[in-house]
């Protein structure tokens, strides 16, 4: 797979000029670069073949009008999404940060107050696209960068869900695919998912905030996926017992296994986690959980598959790069 065209350092890209490369993914790759008045930003050049292809660069376009679709300080801007270009591409900000996976591999479970924060700032960024048609499905902490200051920055809507946007899929796996850890029981069926799969997400991610650890642990992702949909996650009290009962709760709603069970919302969800030191844990309701079916067990094979496939190029591509971002000091 190559670029159309590999970009030195020095040289121009319309009014930018490349201060260097970041790095390269199979759909594209990401360079560090300058504008005319001096900022710093991130261009992100799909790669030859994703041009030939139409499925794939269809999703390149929808992350484009996504990205053009949202605009607050808890998610990567988009800068200058309609200008005209010699080729395409896409220009971002430029955040200097790290990501919480960084974070989290060089410090371990973080305090209460500080873990409630991340996901606090992460479910207001999430309530914000969903209220303009945006479902990420594909939280994780890889997709989260963390500046200096505290501001909790989302990345990579590479796979998110417009409401109206016809259905897409990629040439060697299904454009509903996520991260298996992460991934709520809904979309291991092969459904779409919507706000309710980013808060599970935010769940997870928060338990591993707290814990250092995810709330299933197996050794391969059919595992990991069987358990969503017929066992039960560790329980956070068992891993962390210095948790409050309070923040407990919140993480367990979030997990259930039944949509209709969790927050509807990613604004309820914030909500309780601003408030979480005067929530009435009355208002908790927890009925025993039904295992759920996969579509077959082939089918999930395949699911397995495509994902181990998907994982592979993406992290290599789009999230990855983002993340480069992050630590491209200099």
């Amino acid at each position: 797979m190559t670029a159309l065209a590999q970009l030195e350092t020095g040289s121009r890209l319309d009014e930018f000029e490349i201060v260097g490369r970041i790095g390269s993914g199979a759909f594209s790759e990401v360079y560090r670069a300058r504008d005319r008045a001096g900022r710093d930003v991130v261009l992100k050049c799909p790669h030859e073949v994703i041009l030939g292809d139409t499925a794939t660069f269809d999703r390149f376009r929808r992350e484009m009008r996504i990205a053009d679709r949202l605009h607050h300080p808890g998610i990567q801007r988009s800068l200058d999404p309609h200008a005209d270009r010699s080729r395409p591409y896409m220009v971002m900000e430029y955040v200097e940060g790290r990501s919480l996976r960084q974070v989290l591999g060089e410090a371990g479970p973080l305090p209460v107050d500080r873990a409630v924060d991340i996901t606090s700032q992460v479910a207001a960024a999430m309530a914000y696209a969903h209220g303009r048609g945006v479902y990420h499905r594909d939280l994780k902490p890889e997709n989260m960068l963390i500046e200096s200051g505290g501001r909790v920055a989302v990345t990579d809507f590479g796979i998110a869900l417009m409401e109206g946007a016809r259905r897409l899929t990629y040439r060697w796996f299904s454009s509903e695919m996520g991260t298996p850890d992460y991934m709520a029981p809904e979309q291991i069926q092969g459904k779409r998912g919507d706000g309710r799969t980013d808060v599970y997400a935010i769940g997870v991610v928060l338990y591993e905030i707290l814990s250092g650890r995810v709330p299933w642990s197996a050794n391969d992702a059919f595992s990991v996926m069987s358990q969503k949909l017929t066992g039960r996650p560790t329980d956070l009290k068992h891993v962390a017992p210095a948790v409050p009962a309070e923040v407990l709760l919140i993480v367990k709603k979030c997990i259930r296994r039944n949509p209709n069970e969790r927050y509807q919302t990613a604004e309820e969800l914030r909500s309780d986690l601003e408030n979480w030191r005067h929530l009435d844990s009355s208002g908790f309701s927890f009925p025993p959980e039904k295992a759920l079916q996969a579509n077959s067990e082939a089918g999930l094979w395949l699911l397995v598959a495509g994902i181990s496939a998907a994982f592979l190029i993406l992290s290599a591509g789009a999230a990855l790069v983002f993340h480069l971002v992050a630590t491209a000091h200099g």
